[in-house]
């Protein structure tokens, strides 16, 4: 398939090529403690009060093998600085002290959440050890348990399989990694989490964001877990027909799921692509031929700058000769991306050569290294006209292993589609991260026994499961809620207040969501502390309303107030009631808007107005700033309306809805 824009292709296209797509998607837990410790959990800061150093290396499984993400984090050499805060770690998570028994309040969350998932509980939890060698946690492996296993959720007009749910703690933050150097902070390590992981059943980059918003939506309808930047994160299993299963790790946010996942069906489709272009070439993993050379001396007289660079500074400059590959290199994979961006990132993260640009090769424009310098570098390596060269430069040791890494990757590409783990990158592109894992990564904890899942432990959390967050957007609807507003208060923290005030108060369920949801997003993104306000004054203020002392603008301008004062203060129950003894006035009654509003328009009978409209306008808009509060502006439309003789429908009904319109603005 010729792949076209992002924004032009089909379903149908998708189909054409065999995508399939999964998820993964962690999420934080809503607890006092960390998983397997009694530390805070929750309490981030960049401070720190010690820094440690250690290196990691990789251990045999239960079987006796090697897992090959161990194999390649060790060839990175890679120095591993923790910085650590008294506050937010202990001795447990450098594996000097045994684990502590699971956290309870993380436990019976990710009970309720597996059984909202519709999740057959196992009887008894395993606690296992994952390995992480990349340094993100200091003891070398994470410790994971399967919940449940074998569930579904609603999309469209099918079922999503859930493969399983797990409960694991939290790694590191990564501050940098630069060479051989990579620092983490350690406040967020050891956090509970739990890991949904989906079937492939998703055959579009759409169809897959969609079904991580319904999964994202479930969790934050329990009001139980964390939320803001880094509290969910996603890796998306990704193949298509001919390729392999690829994880594209920790997107942060859903919307950039669907560009990134068309990217990778580009790109293995390239990729497959270049398989057959070598093949054509009598290039195959048995013909297969590379060797490496020091080229420092032919390219002495380059003048490309960080070639420049690296001679001056005493480097080693090395060329790997990739036969029967010219042309290759080349090869579009990814938006803006050629197939030579596989080698740089491998060299990036294997050879820790992260300074870019870390490679130059035969393919590229002359303006890099000239036709001459060309010319000498095969003369040295004796490679032909239809050979690949690839050039790379750094530390001996560095170089060496570059060149390896360039001629597996290069082996790789007469095979397909490498088994890898990609980096989501902000362009929508992704990157190399590391091989991907293997079942030798996994092995049983000797520190924790097997816990038994009680019948009773889950029928209790049963009992109060929360009604599902597809249902509720159902009955939301049925009741009228804006649609803009119906998935958001479906999983909002505010829904039991929506409920509380539409059920109990009688409250219009449209300007009940308007304000829970509208209302509150806007006045958060005018950096009101919306989220220190009460939901028993907000309760209250609603009552206010229902029982006819305060109008649809007050109760905005009443909640408004009440943010304004909680501003750099702490909630006080006093400010609600002293708030609302001065906003606090009834409607006016019929007679007093008769008396009101015939002031202003005798008034009126000197001014000159050029329209009728404008008058309109003038005159509601008056009514409504001096009665701020006691009058609704579709009323005080209406009345006007009424005095100026606009009918509501027909031939001058269009002053009619300027009346209205005015009040609109007014009340906005």
């Amino acid at each position: 398939m010729l792949f076209k824009p992002f924004s032009e292709v089909t379903t149908e296209d998708y189909a054409a090529v065999g995508l399939r797509c999964g998820l993964e998607v962690h999420q934080q837990l809503l607890t006092r403690h960390k998983l397997f410790c009694r530390c805070p959990a929750g309490c981030y800061s960049d401070a720190y009060d010690a820094v440690i150093l250690r290196h990691m290396r990789p251990t045999l499984s239960e079987l006796g093998e090697y897992d090959g993400t161990a194999l390649m984090e060790k060839k990175t050499k890679k120095n591993i600085y923790y910085r650590i805060r008294q506050e937010t770690v202990c001795t447990y998570e450098f594996d000097d002290t045994p684990p502590f028994f699971i956290d309870d309040e993380a436990l019976d969350i990710a009970i309720e959440i597996a059984q909202l998932c519709n999740l057959q509980m196992v009887g008894e939890m395993h606690i296992a050890r994952k390995q992480y060698l990349d340094g993100s946690i200091p003891t070398g492996f994470q410790r994971t348990a399967i919940i449940g296993v074998g569930g579904w959720i609603p999309y469209r007009d099918r079922r999503i399989g859930v493969r399983q749910l797990s409960i694991e703690e939290d790694a590191c933050r990564e501050v940098s990694d630069v060479g051989h150097d990579r620092v983490y902070l350690t406040d967020r390590l050891g956090m509970p989490l739990i890991e949904v992981v989906t079937e492939p059943e998703m055959r579009t980059p759409q169809e897959i964001a969609e079904v991580c918003q319904i999964i994202r939506s479930l969790c934050r309808s329990t009001g139980r877990v964390r939320t803001g930047y880094g509290a969910g994160r996603e890796d998306v299993n990704v193949s298509v027909r001919g390729g392999t299963r690829i994880e594209i790790k920790g997107v942060p946010q859903i919307t950039r799921i669907p560009l990134l996942v068309h990217n990778e069906a580009r790109r293995q489709c390239s990729l497959l692509h270049i398989r057959e272009m070598l093949r054509q070439r009598g290039v195959t993993a048995d013909t297969f031929q590379a060797v490496s050379f020091d080229v420092a001396r032919a390219v002495s007289r380059a003048d490309y700058q960080p070639i420049r660079e690296a001679l001056a500074a005493g480097q080693r400059v090395m060329c790997v000769v990739l036969k029967g590959f010219a042309g290759i290199l080349n090869e579009q994979t990814q938006e803006q991306t050629t197939f030579a961006k596989e080698f740089s990132d491998r060299v990036r993260v294997i050879a820790c050569l992260t300074r870019l640009p870390n490679i130059v090769h035969s393919d590229t424009a002359s303006d890099l290294l000239t036709v001459r310098d060309w010319k000498d570098v095969r003369k040295r390596t004796g490679a032909g006209d239809a050979d690949g060269m690839v050039l790379v430069w750094g530390s001996e040791d560095d170089t060496r292993t570059a060149c390896n890494e360039i001629i597996l990757r290069a082996l790789e590409a007469t095979k397909g589609v490498p088994s890898d783990t990609r980096q989501a990158l902000k362009d929508g592109t992704n990157g190399f991260e590391r091989v991907l894992p293997g079942a030798e990564r996994m092995y049983p904890d000797t520190d924790l026994p097997p816990m038994a899942i009680t019948h009773e432990r889950i029928e209790r959390i049963r009992r109060q499961l929360p009604e599902r967050v597809w249902d509720r957007q159902v009955r939301y609807r049925a009741m009228r809620v804006p649609g803009d507003a119906v998935e958001p208060l479906s999983f909002s923290s505010r829904a039991a207040l929506f409920e509380r005030i539409v059920t109990e108060l009688d409250v219009d369920p449209v300007f009940a969501a308007v304000i829970v949801v509208q209302r509150f997003k806007a006045w958060r993104r005018d950096g009101f502390p919306v989220d220190r306000l009460r939901d028993d004054d907000v309760f209250e203020v609603f009552r206010e309303y229902s029982q006819g002392r305060l109008t649809r603008e007050a109760v905005r301008e009443v909640l408004r107030c009440l943010l304004a004062d909680l501003q750099g203060t702490e909630p006080d129950d006093r400010a609600l009631a002293t708030l609302l003894g001065k906003r606090s006035r009834a409607p006016l009654t019929d007679s007093e808007l008769d008396l009101a509003g015939l002031e202003y328009l005798r008034n009126l009978d000197g001014r000159r107005f050029h329209t009728v409209d404008q008058k309109v306008r003038f005159t509601v808009g008056e009514l409504m700033r001096t009665h701020w509060g006691r009058i609704e502006g579709i009323r005080a439309a209406a009345w006007l309306g009424d005095k100026l003789k606009f009918p509501q429908h027909g031939v001058r009904g269009n002053a009619a809805s300027t009346a209205v319109d005015a009040s609109h603005e007014v009340g906005a």
